[in-house]
């Protein structure tokens, strides 16, 4: 697949996201998040079904179809991540835009997993960037005595960042929704993202996407994998972090979860 198909439904809506209507300064507060969430989602569905007529689609912001689950192609996406920041006029929101496809490795036939994310794009129009998988870097390794920023939620960060931010002497760095925070461990802004207590699949598809293609590590905080297209599309906690601290990070949420009860 061209790269640039993928990557135009993330680029389209950056491009409008100043000038199409429901995106304008005019309308503010939570009216501008609901506008927002439904111009994002036309703009995305639109270019889907005019280029992929035949893939399924699975939207935060679109009614679900259990024909999803027997399609060979999904889209995962999340047409406005980070509705709360949006309306605020912040920065930190993005766009998330996935391809989930049936068979995507020989090794999925004899899985219970039948498929994995293939491609990926990322939109962050507040700050005029594009990630996706086909042109992401991987990063380069992390020296031993490097310092360990954690992204972490700026309203409601989870009990068990605290856990792993002070086994790993960590800094925290608050911002905004999910795939900033992911994209800001493919960025080298931060070393890791912890979270538990709730989230979607169309929540973190995409920067999972890219993140692995930056060659991080990403799991649930009980460290199985993370499994996109399931029945129910809820996938409340994941990892993301540099790979030479991702053993580190899943035995302190492993005690903290021992020793607490809680696994949030």
């Amino acid at each position: 697949m061209p790269t640039q198909r993928l990557t135009s439904p993330g680029r389209q809506v950056r491009s409008s996201s100043r000038s199409a209507p429901g995106f304008t300064p005019d309308v503010e507060g939570k009216a501008r998040g609901k506008a927002g969430d439904a111009k994002a989602q036309e703009r995305i569905a639109a270019l889907l079904a005019e280029r992929f007529p035949h893939d399924a689609v699975l939207s935060e912001e679109a009614r679900d179809s259990a024909a999803r689950l027997s399609a060979d192609r999904v889209w995962i996406i999340d047409p406005l991540d980070g509705t709360r920041e949006y309306s605020e006029d912040r920065a930190d929101w993005a766009v998330h835009v996935a391809l989930w496809t049936r068979g995507a490795t020989p090794a999925d036939a004899a899985t219970d997993f039948p498929g994995e994310l293939t491609a990926a794009a990322v939109a962050i129009p507040g700050e005029d960037v594009v990630l996706d998988t086909a042109s992401v870097e991987v990063l380069p390794a992390l020296a031993d005595d490097a310092p360990i920023r954690l992204a972490v939620s700026r309203s409601r960060p989870p009990a068990i960042t605290e856990a792993v931010r002070e086994g790993l002497g960590a800094e925290l760095v608050p911002m905004g929704s999910a795939g900033v925070k992911i994209a800001a461990v493919v960025r080298g802004q931060v070393e890791a993202y912890v979270h538990a207590g709730g989230q979607y699949q169309w929540d973190s598809a995409a920067p999972v996407a890219i993140a692995r293609a930056a060659g991080l590590h990403t799991s649930r905080i009980d460290g199985s994998p993370l499994v996109y297209n399931e029945a129910d599309p809820y996938l409340p906690d994941l990892v993301v972090c540099r790979p030479e601290i991702a053993d580190r990070i899943l035995s302190l949420i492993a005690s903290h979860t021992a020793t607490s009860g809680e696994d949030s």
